[in-house]
């Protein structure tokens, strides 16, 4: 059962999911850090 799981870990940790995964990850923080406040266009009408 253990090998099943290894097989799976090493066909899906492949070097290029792991880039995609550090990319996803980088554009996740900056997006978090860069909205520190909401932009005005939105309570426009209110």
């Amino acid at each position: 059962m253990a090998n099943v799981w290894l097989q799976i870990k090493r066909r899906i940790w492949t070097a290029e999911n792991g880039y995609a995964l550090a990319l996803c990850l980088v554009a996740i923080v900056v997006l978090i850090l860069t909205s520190d406040q909401a932009p005005q266009w939105i309570y426009q009408g209110f």
